[in-house]
């Protein structure tokens, strides 16, 4: 056999094989059959080959082997971020490998007014965690190594440290790494005012109930002056709020409620504060707290324009609810 046939044959084999292997790789990185989409949770970097293997083994990846060969062919990312991603079954790899570069991101205001059930109750709904992980983490501070270091009582829950703030919070993202955001923010944005504070529970406590309390933020100094002369007078505080958290519901409250609702956290049966934060206040009631206005005020009444009409006599203040409210 002639040099030059033995070459023609040669290359004619490495041109099939090279045919051979496209078709096979392009069968191996053939979508997979259509589904629904679902979200994918990467908890910490990872090598982009693991999470091929575990797509894979979900249905998403026909061949993780064939499509990290044609990741690299690509020069795509070798690593993908910690982060929460929208992928489906009849994705393309190439729009696979896209995806895995943009994790989702979800701005979700936890706001100031929320107790720690109903920020749970909301991190559900978004599919953030479950609510019973949420709470369960709150009601157990040991579980976090950024909680040690809080001055908080024995037995004492996360309440009134879980900054309220926006966040960037995408689905599946678990109850522990949303503590550890709002913890960081309480410890940038509360606890420097409270670095000369012995109590930080009787602050935090009193600053919750404002928040709950006010409604403007010209009423934050004086509604904390009301909290601040009946406490020094041993009068109840009569908070609505501390009810609502003793039942763990946010509901109109009924004149039974006042009657039999029994708790630690009851300023209609118990005198002084409640033992401990209601809900995680704002700055400005933690400002508030800490400088309440001088005044005589015992009693408050809210506007329909959600400021106050205070007043130093409880004939005073029935004539405020008079005047706002109307003769019943």
């Amino acid at each position: 056999m002639s040099t030059k046939r033995t070459t023609s044959i040669g290359c004619l084999v490495v041109i099939l094989g090279l045919i051979g292997a496209g078709l096979y790789g392009n069968s191996r990185l053939a979508p997979m059959p259509d589904g629904p989409k679902q979200y994918y949770r990467v908890a910490k970097n990872r090598s982009l080959a693991g999470v091929l293997n575990e797509l894979q083994s979900k249905g998403i990846v026909r061949d993780a082997r064939v499509a990290r060969w044609y990741a690299r062919l690509k020069r795509a990312a070798q690593t993908v971020d910690t982060g929460t991603y929208q992928i489906q079954p009849g994705m393309t790899v190439d729009r696979l490998l896209k995806t895995l570069t943009s994790p989702i991101r979800r701005m979700v205001r936890i706001p100031e007014t929320n107790l720690s059930y109903r920020t749970a109750n909301l991190l559900e709904k978004l599919e953030v965690c479950s609510a019973d992980e949420y709470k369960a983490i709150v009601a157990d501070p040991k579980r976090l190594e950024e909680a040690k270091d809080l001055p908080l009582k024995e037995g004492a829950n996360l309440e009134g440290y879980l900054f309220p703030d926006t966040y960037d919070l995408p689905p599946m993202m678990g109850a522990e790494s949303v503590v550890r955001m709002q913890l960081k923010a309480f410890d940038q944005k509360v606890a420097p005012l409270l670095k000369d504070v012995k109590d930080w529970n009787r602050v935090l406590t009193i600053a919750s109930l404002i928040e709950l309390e006010a409604g403007t933020d010209k009423d934050r100094p004086l509604i904390a002056s009301v909290i601040e002369n009946r406490l020094a007078k041993n009068m109840r505080l009569q908070i609505d709020a501390t009810l609502l958290y003793a039942i763990s519901e946010w509901r109109r409250l009924t004149f039974k409620d006042y009657r039999e609702i029994d708790s630690p956290y009851s300023t209609y049966k118990n005198s002084g504060l409640p033992p401990g934060p209601i809900c995680s206040p704002s700055v400005a009631s933690v400002k508030a707290a800490l400088a309440p206005a001088k005044t005589d005020y015992f009693y408050y009444v809210a506007k329909p324009d959600l400021s106050h009409a205070f007043s130093t006599t409880y004939d005073e203040h029935l004539a405020n609810i008079r005047n706002i409210r109307g003769p019943k």
